[in-house]
């Protein structure tokens, strides 16, 4: 069995509890029945899980055939619609005015998690967010939190949670995000961040986890290779170059190795089940 998500939210009015239940129903009943799966571009199973985790503790898994997903997809998304499950049908029944998706998803590294968020970013319009992309457009803008941030980094020194969140909460007050829906990228990490992040008044409507083997993940990583010239990344197994010349100059990240990607994959399991509770 699984642990339910910890809940990131504070304490709410009648009114924001209606909202609030109105968004998770309808995040959940989306996922379900689109069905999202952690498919990267070289998955080597024929099929791939996602589990899917609200804030009430429902939780859905679907196993999709990886060559069909993209028609599945679009297949399960005009089944959604045509139910009233988008985020139209959310606000007429919140009565709270339009209402956005909020979300939160975490994947080991190979999960295929870049390749979901793109999906996700397609089909329902959200701010896709990464703390690295946060980080350097706060201090590009010269921010309060962006100028504290730059101070660490300058110094070579890690960003403090408290800095973190400061940048993610202002982030998350922008036009666009408020408008739109926003989708938190490998964030929150560890468990104080998450704590600081509800401390913080951040709450979201949905937490998904790319639940792939560690065997699978291991092999995507360790045959990964990247072309110098063009920055394009191929895999020794399944998406090898068939250009010869192409071929001699790849190159392996030093940290694509068997040894290194089972301690980070510890290092993610540790982190995202505290997270999640």
């Amino acid at each position: 069995s699984h642990t339910p998500t910890r809940h990131l939210t504070p304490t709410n009015t009648e009114e924001e509890e209606q909202t609030n239940t109105a968004n998770m129903k309808t995040c959940s009943f989306l996922f379900a029945a689109i069905g999202l799966t952690a498919v990267s571009a070289f998955t080597p199973q024929p099929f791939a899980r996602t589990q899917i985790s609200t804030r009430n503790g429902e939780q859905s898994q679907v196993v999709l055939s990886a060559s069909k997903n993209r028609d599945k997809v679009a297949s399960r998304s005009k089944w959604a619609d045509a139910r009233g499950y988008g985020s139209t049908a959310a606000s007429a029944s919140s009565g709270a005015g339009k209402s956005t998706p909020k979300l939160i998803i975490a994947g080991a590294p190979a999960s295929g998690k870049g390749t979901q968020c793109e999906l996700i970013k397609e089909k329902y319009g959200v701010v896709h967010l990464s703390t690295g992309d946060m980080l350097r457009a706060a201090v590009a803008a010269g921010t309060e939190v962006g100028k504290q941030a730059k101070d660490f980094m300058d110094a070579g020194k890690l960003v403090p949670d408290e800095v973190i969140i400061g940048v993610v909460k202002n982030r998350l007050d922008e036009a666009d995000c408020i408008e739109s829906g926003w989708l938190l990228d490998g964030f929150p990490r560890t468990p104080a961040q998450a704590e600081a992040l509800a401390a913080a008044g951040v709450s979201a409507d949905c937490f998904i986890f790319l639940n792939v083997p560690d065997e699978v993940l291991v092999e995507r990583v360790v045959g990964r290779r990247t072309d110098p010239e063009t920055g394009k990344i191929y895999h020794m197994t399944f998406s090898p170059p068939e250009d010869e010349e192409i071929l001699a100059r790849l190159e392996q990240r030093s940290d694509d190795t068997e040894e290194k990607v089972v301690v980070r994959l510890e290092q993610f399991h540790a982190n995202v089940e505290a997270v999640k509770g």
